[in-house]
């Protein structure tokens, strides 16, 4: 599809981003996204679906927002066809009121899913618009680590629209790597057209406060989960890592906190209780900053129980890096892209074993020393490494280079 790419780029200074797995600006790597384009005096839109409460229409910090209704929950079954098909379509109504508004010259694309490129190739054939695929996940990975044993057919149609997405963008932002690699290996993209651009944590606004002991509920140790539920999260490594240390070791000075929501919260609640755990452990839902921080400002320990998956090991997990920046030590399975993040500031499991992870949990209990020399580290390497403002010279070097402003 190289004729995408012959025209020249016009109305270069407008970027419109589109967005259909979470609505902006609680997606948090999508809102910093448009914070350094506005800094660095491009005009941003962002087409999303609207959270509750939320307007159709909304312009917060100079960044316009146009939303549109998300996709009510019906049976698994008819979802995901259904779901991508009234996304393209609500996303390709939104992108001509967007540019009704004002003419863009780029759209940036996250996924998943990988079917949205479709609401932008009318404006790229008619246009000359230019698409950058801002890769969140890699979805054919995604669906073989939630279904291990399902269908082929719908891996080959994710395969089949992740190769579109790759031929019909100019740019590909990789969150790591890994990814990187995929791009190139996969996608078939040039090396000089894939970027990688970090999900890195704001250490401003992430930091340490006071603890606040109430939240440990009146137990000596609090450990951490935050982030989202799904069947390929590990949730449940927890809840078994938790009954090995309440039941079988016997500890009865350990609480853990679950922060976040999905599709598998029901089933990890109704497991709490079914394990035995109801006194020992509290689901959160989807919680406020304000008691993120607190939280994350009174635990021991960050838990990222992500097993080793076809997924898991090659992607970056926010949770870990949020971690860091509250200077919690991390207990983490083995995996690739878990060791980049986190270096020497967490421990790491023998992959999906369930009792080395609650045993390493423990051991890091014991050991206060330990704990803070690698919560130190953690936070030291957000600050010089990982943090968002280290990440931004590279994002927006993309649309310089892309517009002929670099």
């Amino acid at each position: 599809m190289r004729f995408l790419r012959r025209r020249p780029v016009r109305h270069g200074r407008h970027v419109c981003i589109v967005v259909q797995n979470l609505p902006v600006p609680f997606d948090r790597r999508v809102w910093l996204e448009c914070q350094a384009l506005r800094g660095a005096g491009y005009e941003v839109s962002v087409v999303c679906p609207r959270g509750r409460g939320e307007p159709a229409r909304q312009e917060i910090d100079g960044v316009r927002l146009l939303r549109y209704r998300a996709f009510p929950p019906i049976t698994r079954q008819v979802m995901f066809v259904a779901e991508y098909a009234w996304s393209i379509l609500a996303t390709l109504v939104r992108l001509v009121q967007v540019w009704r508004d004002r003419p863009f010259g780029v759209v940036q694309v996250c996924n998943p899913p990988d079917v949205l490129c479709l609401a932008v190739l009318p404006f790229q054939v008619l246009f000359g618009v230019r698409l950058v695929f801002d890769q969140h996940d890699l979805c054919p990975e995604l669906y073989e680590s939630r279904f291990p044993d399902g269908a082929r057919l719908p891996h080959r149609a994710l395969r089949a629209a992740e190769w579109l997405t790759y031929r019909c963008s100019t740019q590909v932002i990789s969150t790591n790597e890994s990814y990187r690699r995929v791009a190139i290996d996969r996608g078939g993209k040039r090396p000089d057209e894939v970027t990688v651009v970090r999900s890195g944590p704001d250490p401003n606004r992430m930091r340490r406060g006071s603890p606040d002991p109430a939240l440990r509920r009146g137990r000596a140790h609090l450990l951490v989960y935050l982030g989202v539920m799904g069947p390929q999260d590990g949730v449940d490594i927890t809840l078994r890592a938790m009954r090995h240390i309440v039941h079988v070791r016997q500890r009865s000075d350990v609480a853990l906190t679950l922060i976040g929501d999905g599709d598998d919260a029901p089933r990890l609640r109704a497991l709490a209780t079914e394990l035995g755990l109801d006194g020992w452990v509290e689901f959160t839902g989807r919680a406020p900053d304000e008691l993120v921080a607190r939280l994350l400002s009174t635990a021991d320990i960050g838990l990222s129980p992500d097993p080793k998956n076809p997924l898991n090991d090659v992607s970056t997990m926010n949770k870990t890096m949020e971690y860091l920046a509250f200077e919690l030590p991390v207990v983490a399975f083995d995996l690739v892209e878990t060791r980049v993040s986190a270096a020497d500031a967490a421990v790491y499991a023998e992959p999906n074993r369930i009792d080395d992870y609650a045993e390493a949990i423990l051991a890091l209990l014991d050991d206060e020393v330990r704990r803070k020399q690698m919560g130190a580290r953690g936070r030291h390497r957000v600050e010089t490494v990982l943090a968002w403002d280290t990440q931004v010279p590279a994002y927006v070097g993309v649309y310089d280079r892309l517009t002929g402003r670099g």
